[in-house]
């Protein structure tokens, strides 16, 4: 998404403005590229050239509101109570807004003088990357914030999701930078202006998606983006978050002072940087994502990607962490051991795994609800969230380490994650459960400033003033009866405006309160005609109070908010840890759960060069197939880079539809799934890592950059041969076929040498080049595969089998059949391919065949008719017994047989 095409920045002359246009055009000059949102009581307002491109963007009307030298003033506006969704639709098409709140009341601007202008001031700029908001977020979606420095030809990747306060780091190449934006999938991407006269890299970032945000070369330089980020920290060093190189703390600094702008000084609770190399997860290019669909579709739907297929996950924050995973597999063995022994554990554990995710279901968001209350958005509802979430992992932690199974203790990854849950082992997390146990009432409003979310019996003040608000009458009707029993005469107790509150008694009955000792305590205030009106102090003091009771109530609610709010704040990072635990705990059972219900076993990664699946499925076709009620049918595959124990390349041959790109696209699946931590659809799987994952399937073009779909070919193979490694899995469909037949086959010819012979990288290779089967004998380490299909009554039967050895056939003819092409298309392309196919016919002489000259229609079937008359003539003729005359005696008896 990139940001819409902006008119250039509109300057102001501000004579003869009014305060209020005064006060929007200071506004303006501080964010000239944003849509201001301007609050003007109960809307949001917007002028000028915003209310044109808000109005056209958003479907709202656009009118005229007074004059500003001389012309009207384009105005339109949105109600507050609704902005989320006007914001919502706004960042989506990627417009950035500034959002100008009124800092006080009307009642305290005119106490300044009767035309005093409210104060105002611009509160947050909302971006893509810096939405915290539920109504503007994806629950399950991760939300980044990325940011691109390149520093002494060193790159560097830093990323924040502001939601949760995650940050992390990643030190590249240049060339590393495309597959990690395109496994981070940014919402708003950060990149110096300068580095954009850079079009590899400008292309880069166009292609992996989000709002392109060019910044001042300057705010990354190292030693102004140290600053910011020690700012952003609040630390005097950065010693603590490691050697971080140049481009690294360069990256920093962009999302710091962008940070820095948009929140205005607001700081977010983050989490140190955490820091990973390259070298650290599985690289996937763009391109490769892509036609994968991992997290995607190619039509950008989540149905129907990796992701929605194995995703059992029942919390947010779990969704999104297993989202994160499959984006960015690990290399280390050790660490996917890891992943995976939490997942077996719940696997045996069934029953401990059903009660655990029936508590998780309730465990909330605490990571967003977290960033929402230290970037002052927040509510009680989020104070709430924090006290299920720890709760809920209190909960767990009993549970899972207390399962009475002393031979299968929790493994690493899950005594982690319980210990985080523990909030006894951390004090301050224990007392702030506690508080906000007992001090949040069971109806929670969205907002603090709405009230009535505090607890009854939590602080006697305010439960006073929350009696003199509700219950007046109740009180005013007790001290009445009690000041009647002091005075010993009848008394009434009324209010009017003027007086407020007073006591009341009969002219004949009122001289006692003019006595001693009553006189001390009823003060006179006003006599008229049959009645006699007194105060004393204690109702005037409950007048006050009852006057004052509703605004001191919230007064006092907002103020316990405002404690427990930082309290939580000071307590980031542990409820940050307890988030991520939940989320861990949450991602293993789900896995669990889907291995159980998809049949998938625990897969076996080393540091070999192997890859052996058997019987192994594609766990997205599998599932829609399991969904029409058809079976699916496994297929084993085999590679060894070394070439040891199977071959290095694999040709992969077979008809169309017969499931060549579904076989390749399953054993790539397979390698993300097991790297992951995750279950594989298979009988049993071994897989030597794989450092960097290569896919060329499907066609496609590029037509703003005038590539065809055979040039886009070309860019991702060219890619492919020079990146691929030992330890790469590549696969390759239908190389080639964008150009002429001789032309590809010759391409893909020296491509699949090239992977055997120099990257020697595990490949399959699937091509209706048959040729290329001659590899086989040709090379050490290339064996042949073939999808099988059958005829059977002149129909095509596709078996989804994949075999040892070569296709015998294409079979396109059969497919085109099956496909609709009309029949006389089809029995042409047949007669064409029997000619092409005949021994007698030399492929090469392709001019020598009628392709382009008018050709009779074929008919369906020979047209049989009864013998004529001729015919039979013909037949009863003795050729070699007939004189010459006779001869010709008959040759006019048949000419006159073919006039009748």
């Amino acid at each position: 998404m990139n940001a819409p095409v902006s008119p250039p920045v509109q300057t102001f002359d501000a004579t003869g403005a009014t305060p209020v246009m005064q006060q929007f055009f200071d506004m303006k000059t501080r964010q000239p590229d944003a849509l201001l949102f301007f609050r003007m009581g109960d809307f949001y307002e917007l002028f000028f050239d915003d209310a044109i491109r808000a109005a056209a963007a958003l479907g709202i009307s656009q009118t005229f509101r007074g004059t500003h030298a001389g012309q009207p003033i384009p105005m339109a506006g949105v109600p507050h109570h609704a902005a989320e969704a006007y914001l919502s639709k706004l960042i989506r098409m990627g417009f950035k807004v500034a959002v100008c709140e009124q800092m006080e009341d009307p009642a305290e601007a005119k106490k300044r003088g009767s035309k005093s202008v409210v104060r105002r001031d611009i509160v947050r700029v909302v971006t893509p990357g810096t939405l915290t908001e539920d109504g503007l977020l994806d629950a399950r979606g991760a939300n980044r914030l990325a940011a691109v420095a390149i520093r002494a030809g060193q790159a560097a990747v830093a990323a924040v999701e502001l939601s949760t306060g995650e940050v992390e780091c990643f030190a590249t190449g240049k060339d590393g930078v495309g597959p990690l934006l395109a496994a981070l999938s940014p919402s708003e991407t950060l990149v110096a202006d300068r580095l954009l006269a850079d079009d590899h890299l400008a292309q880069t970032l166009k292609i992996c998606g989000g709002l392109i945000q060019p910044m001042p070369s300057a705010l990354s330089e190292p030693q102004a983006s140290e600053t910011r980020v020690k700012r952003l920290y609040g630390v005097d060093t950065l010693d603590g978050f490691g050697g971080l190189a140049p481009a690294e703390i360069g990256a920093l600094g962009l999302i710091a002072a962008h940070l820095e702008m948009t929140q205005a000084g607001k700081l977010p609770a983050l989490r140190a940087p955490r820091r990973a190399a390259e070298a650290d997860v599985m690289s996937i290019d763009p391109a490769t994502r892509s036609s994968l669909e991992i997290d995607r579709t190619q039509n950008g739907d989540r149905n129907g990607s990796l992701l929605a297929a194995i995703d059992r996950t029942v919390t947010p924050g779990g969704a999104r962490l297993l989202a994160s995973r499959l984006a960015r597999p690990l290399l280390d063995p050790a660490a996917i051991d890891q992943r995976l022994d939490a997942v077996e554990w719940f696997v045996e554990h069934r029953s401990l795994r059903e009660r655990l995710r029936e508590q998780l279901k309730g465990s909330g968001d605490m990571a967003r609800a977290l960033a929402r209350l230290a970037l002052g958005r927040g509510g009680p509802r989020d104070l709430a969230c924090l006290r299920d979430g720890l709760k809920t992992g209190e909960k767990l932690a009993g549970m899972v380490g207390g399962s009475g199974d002393p031979l299968s203790p929790p493994p690493v990854e899950l005594e982690g994650a319980l210990a985080a849950l523990t909030p006894s082992l951390h004090q301050g997390v224990s007392q702030l459960l506690n508080t906000l146990e007992a001090g949040l009432g069971p109806d929670l409003p969205a907002l603090a400033r709405d009230g009535g979310f505090v607890a009854p019996g939590i602080r006697p003040e305010l439960d006073q003033a929350r009696a003199l608000r509700d219950d007046s009458r109740r009180v005013v009707a007790a001290l009445e009866q009690r000041l009647i029993q002091e005075a010993g005469i009848p008394l009434k107790i009324r209010h009017n405006g003027v007086l407020g509150y007073f006591v009341e008694a009969t002219a004949g009955k009122a001289d006692p309160l003019f006595q001693p000792p009553l006189n001390a305590a009823f003060i006179h205030r006003q006599t008229l005609a049959n009645q006699v009106r007194f105060t004393t102090v204690e109702l005037a003091d409950l007048d006050a109070r009852i006057a004052q009771a509703a605004e001191r109530a919230l007064a006092m609610e907002v103020a316990a908010y405002e404690d427990w709010r930082a309290e939580a704040c000071a307590l980031a990072e542990p409820i940050q840890a307890a988030a991520e635990a939940l989320a861990r705990l949450d991602v293993a059972s789900s896995l669990a759960e889907w291995a159980e219900d998809a049949g998938a076993v625990r897969p076996v990664v080393d540091k070999s060069l192997a890859f052996e699946a058997r019987a192994a499925r594609h766990p997205v076709v599998e599932a829609a197939v399991r969904r029409a009620g058809d079976p699916y049918t496994p297929n084993d595959c085999r590679l060894d880079a070394a070439g040891e124990v199977a071959a290095r390349l694999s040709i992969v041959t077979g008809p169309n539809m017969a499931g060549k790109s579904t076989f390749l696209r399953q054993n790539a699946l397979l390698a993300i799934l097991a790297q992951a931590g995750c279950y594989v659809p298979a009988k049993t799987f071994r897989l030597g890592v794989v450092d960097r994952l290569f896919s060329r399937v499907g066609a496609g073009d590029d037509l703003a950059r005038g590539r065809s779909t055979f040039m886009m070919e070309m860019v991702e193979t060219a890619a492919i041969l020079t990146q691929a490694t030992p330890r790469s899995l590549v696969i390759l469909d239908e190389i080639g076929r964008g150009t002429a037949t001789y032309d590809g086959l010759a391409i893909a010819w020296a491509c699949a040498e090239s992977l055997h012979d120099t990257n020697r990288c595990r490949a399959l290779f699937a091509t209706h080049y048959h040729e290329l089967a001659t590899l086989e004998e040709r090379m050490a380490h290339v064996s042949n595969l073939s999808l099988r299909a059958k005829e059977w009554n002149g129909d095509l039967v596709f078996l989804h089998e994949a075999a040892d050895g070569p296709a015998d056939r294409s079979y396109g003819v059969q497919v085109a059949k099956l496909a609709g092409v009309p029949p006389q298309v089809v029995a042409r392309a047949k007669e064409v391919l029997d000619r092409l196919e005949s021994k007698t016919e030399s492929p090469a002489k392709l001019d020598d065949l009628p392709l382009f000259a008018a050709s009779a229609p074929i008919a369906a079937a020979p047209v049989v008719s009864a013998p004529s008359a001729v015919d039979g003539a013909l037949k009863e003729l003795d050729v070699d017994g007939m004189s010459p005359r006779e001869a010709l005696e008959a040759l006019y008896r048949l000419k006159g047989l073919l006039k009748t």
